[in-house]
């Protein structure tokens, strides 16, 4: 018998209640002897369910983890006017990489375009284009204010008759936020990573031309860019997105001096005494070289393309790293390093490491050492949705040193802790074909995978043709030799 509440009603689950009352309510109306009995065996069946939850063990009754093993939801909006295509006739769970197409719920009237810096045989290309998406396309072009400054560029009276309706920003000062539209990109990969780097949330949606050294990440060609981008302003373009990991670092002097302000605040609320100023638990200032003295910098909140990567420097010893996964200590990583990269950059820094190629609409995050002292040490693949957390071990010898994307290097310190997980803003890179295409072209004209000599078939009129399974070597010998002599 389950006990009753002061209502009357037994302790049943919200929705059974909402059943029983529905059904009340039928009752009532329809004044039946049939309704009456199926409300009957309706509550009789939710004690029966009730009772059997009463006898599974409490242990099992909630679930241990906290958070979904699949990555985050990606956030859908691509700057003002990008979003995804939604497709309602989807009702799988695994969702079809052929899918995510690009469409504009408003016609996109601002555009990035960020060029490859230092590189001469990229300032025709870019002039060519910026001239007629401000010409042709009426377009709003934004552009980086040191390319302005470039003296190539100043000599182009192309470029100078557009040159006054350009609209310039500066990295690290203007907020580009909801104020692109969509992004093209001329160079190589870095570009691209820049790119990524410009926009620490919602990105729009990128266009990369390859005109840099690989162009692994830069499928389309440059010779019909008119076709290509206008195709993609009137939605016709294929999405690969392409997920980014969150990486923040946590400073131990944070943490110790968070808890002297906890500390503080509570002997202020007891005594009364107004005379503690939070001034004395704000504020941080840097590191020395030495790590000895001296408050650190604040932490670093960053979102990567690519990869993290912690090494260990230029000290000469082996770096010692204290491997978690959502809380849980893994291993401790002794070599020159590891490195934790998306998908994507599974073929960069992670794939010469010795890591798999993964397809970037995989969700998943990799983890590769460097040089591991453990020959068994191989590189993993955990889920997307896992927090991984990575500190210099207590034992460790020297520090560790962390960059991002090949930015951003700084130092980590003992009681440091650098924390990853997979960020819910990836960047929708555009495809020339679609994404398995782009992907595998990328594998064969970039890294040349499993290009090699063909090996030679046999002679058609060779006995050796009709060989079987039983047929030993000896014999397939004697029939190659005989077929030389004749």
């Amino acid at each position: 018998m389950l006990p009753s509440n002061k209502n009357g009603h037994n302790h049943l689950f919200p929705e059974h209640l909402q059943c029983l009352e529905e059904q009340k309510l039928v009752s009532s109306s329809k004044n039946g002897v049939i309704f009456e009995t199926e409300l009957k065996n309706s509550a009789t069946q939710a004690m029966e369910n009730l009772s059997l939850m009463d006898k599974i063990h409490p242990s099992m009754r909630t679930l241990r983890r906290t958070r979904s093993l699949n990555a985050p939801s990606p956030f859908q909006q691509f700057g003002p006017c990008g979003r995804i295509m939604k497709n309602p006739a989807m009702v799988m769970q695994i969702q079809d990489p052929a899918s995510q197409r690009l469409t504009w719920y408003k016609p996109p009237l601002t555009v990035l375009v960020i060029k490859k810096v230092r590189d001469s045989t990229v300032m025709a290309p870019f002039v060519q284009l910026v001239e007629w998406l401000v010409q042709e396309k009426h377009m709003v072009v934004w552009v980086e204010s040191a390319v302005l400054d470039d003296l190539s560029l100043q000599e182009d009276k192309r470029f100078q008759n557009i040159k006054e309706k350009l609209v310039t920003f500066k990295d690290g000062r203007d907020d580009l936020t909801d104020r692109i539209d969509f992004i093209v990109c001329l160079g190589g990969d870095g570009t691209l990573l820049y790119a990524s780097l410009l926009f620490q949330q919602s990105v729009p949606p990128v266009m990369a031309f390859h005109l840099g050294s690989l162009g692994f990440l830069t499928p389309f060609q440059f010779d019909n860019f008119q076709e290509q981008v206008t195709n993609v302003l009137e939605g016709h373009a294929a999405l690969t997105l392409r997920s980014r990991l969150r990486c923040v670092i946590y400073r131990k002097s944070e943490r110790r001096k968070d808890s002297d302000c906890q500390q503080n605040q509570m002997n202020c609320s007891i005594s009364g005494d107004s005379g503690v100023s939070m001034d004395s638990c704000g504020g941080s200032g840097t590191h020395n070289a030495s790590g000895k003295s001296g408050s650190r910098a604040p932490s670093t909140n960053i979102l990567v393309l690519n990869e993290v990567v912690i090494d260990r420097g230029p000290s000469p010893y082996l770096s010692n790293i204290d491997l978690f996964l959502d809380g849980k200590y893994i291993t401790s990583v002794q070599g020159d390093g590891l490195i934790v990269s998306t998908p994507t950059g599974s073929t960069a820094y992670a794939v010469a490491a010795g890591a798999s190629m993964i397809h970037p609409s995989v969700p998943a995050i990799m983890v590769t050492p460097i040089c591991p002292h453990s020959l068994s040490f191989r590189p993993i693949v955990v889920p997307a949705g896992v927090e991984l957390k990575i500190s210099v071990s207590p034992d460790s010898r020297n520090t560790s040193w962390v960059s991002f994307d090949g930015r951003n290097r700084q130092e980590l310190f003992h009681g440091d802790s650098l924390r990853v997980t997979t960020s819910i803003y990836p960047v929708p890179s555009i495809c020339a074909q679609d994404q398995i295409s782009d992907w595998f072209d990328s594998l064969a004209e970039c890294l040349h995978w499993n290009v090699r000599k063909k090996q030679k078939c046999l002679d058609e009129l060779s006995d050796l043709t009709a060989s079987g399974s039983e047929d030993t070597l000896d014999e397939l010998e004697r029939g190659s030799d005989s077929l030389l002599d004749s």
